[in-house]
């Protein structure tokens, strides 16, 4: 698979933190801290999504409307 370029805006906060990151020697360069950062985030967001798939709608509405005590 061969890698593309995009052009990315973040905050200075942002960009201090990821320079830190390559300075303290945890990423070779930016790219590949913000590479991390989104795997990471995809990661999360997958295991989330099977979680939720796992929960019965019915279950949760009766938790919700009973409250749990």
């Amino acid at each position: 698979m061969t890698d593309n370029r995009i052009a990315v805006t973040l905050s200075h906060s942002a960009i201090a933190m990821i320079d830190r990151w390559v300075a303290e020697g945890r990423y070779r360069d930016r790219s590949h801290a913000i590479q991390a950062a989104l795997a990471e985030q995809v990661f999360r967001c997958r295991r989330l999504e099977r979680d939720a798939a796992k929960l019965d709608p019915a279950e949760e509405k009766a938790l919700s409307e009973g409250g749990v005590y």
